[in-house]
């Protein structure tokens, strides 16, 4: 009847004796880091990375090649290099944790605090590294691109023929494309309007679309006008064009080997030890860089904008 008492046991205390399943920390900043994936690492053992370039013409050493016996003068020579070639130091990139022991004593099950803490920020610092290796202002790969690798979006969206003159920029076994994911969407646009959708393939464990073969890799590591999230619909970014790996003469990423307290790849925790009220301190560092090893190693579109959307039922757009 309206207004009777139910004569039960009610939610709120049976909540008391609940087990609740909970899950680690959740840090929604997190991004896959697919450059990280991607881009092929050298290891360093004294933080320095010499790169030795040969002085080229339009080929590296002059040749005979004939069939004409009377031709018998060899061409003699060598090959020069550069005197002064550039060096890539490692940078480091760090951060002290402090975790209270009282509060890891007591409260470390069914999570042990000071790994959760300590996992968290490795993923932060793995997060500034991946924007380093696009953005910092010594070794980023945004402020090496040589001048002859810069083109501009030919209408302001990125066109199927803005990604094509990139390809043509870095033509030597391109790896990836690399673009803000509101770049791709917007590219992704473009091929919908002409009647084009790009295929898709599984690489690394994730799906991205490919055009001419190269998928396009996201990261929100290629600022939209200078953001990671931009709030507004319009803005401007770059996409990249990049060939890794050494033996390509491509990009590389560069770490230290064999750290102290090494936990993955360049990266260090060393216990700084617990002071007189109980707190316990950590050092996180990462040591890393990136090498652009030849000119037509990267290339990019600039000025692209991502704003612009389409009325698809207007057969006229």
């Amino acid at each position: 009847m309206a207004g009777q008492k139910l004569n039960a046991l009610g939610r709120e205390a049976a909540y008391q004796l609940a087990n609740v399943i909970k899950t680690p920390p959740q840090f929604g900043a997190l991004t896959p880091r697919w450059l990280t994936h991607l881009l092929e690492f050298k290891g360093l053992e004294a933080g320095i990375y010499r790169v030795n370039m040969v002085v080229e013409g339009d080929t590296p050493l002059d040749v005979l090649c004939t069939q004409d016996p009377k031709k018998t003068d060899i061409p003699k020579g060598y090959v020069e290099y550069q005197t002064k070639p550039r060096e890539y130091q490692l940078s480091s990139i760090a951060a002290i944790l402090n975790i209270d022991t009282k509060v890891a004593d007591v409260y470390s099950a069914p999570f042990d605090q000071s790994a959760e803490q300590i996992s968290l920020a490795i993923e932060s610092l793995r997060e500034r590294q991946e924007s380093q290796i696009i953005n910092n202002d010594d070794y980023g790969l945004l402020k090496n691109i040589a001048p002859s690798q810069h083109i501009k979006a030919r209408y302001g969206s990125p066109m199927p023929d803005d990604l094509d003159e990139l390809i043509s920029k870095v033509w030597k076994e391109p790896s990836f494309f690399l673009a803000h994911p509101r770049a791709i969407a917007a590219f992704e646009r473009e091929c919908t309007r002409r009647g084009v959708p790009p295929a898709t393939a599984n690489i690394a464990g994730g799906t991205f679309i490919l055009w001419r073969g190269i998928p396009l890799i996201p990261t929100d590591k290629l600022f939209v006008d200078g953001l990671k999230a931009p709030k507004g619909q319009n803005g401007k970014t770059n996409i990249l064009l990049v060939r890794t790996g050494e033996h390509k003469r491509g990009v590389v990423g560069l770490y230290q080997t064999g750290l102290p307290g090494d936990q993955s790849r360049g990266l260090a925790v060393r216990f700084r030890g617990v002071d007189d009220n109980g707190i316990a301190s950590y050092l996180l560092s990462i040591y890393c860089s990136a090498a652009i090893l030849a000119d037509d190693a990267i290339a990019v579109l600039e000025d692209v904008e991502v704003g612009d959307y389409y009325d698809y039922s207007n057969r006229n757009v």
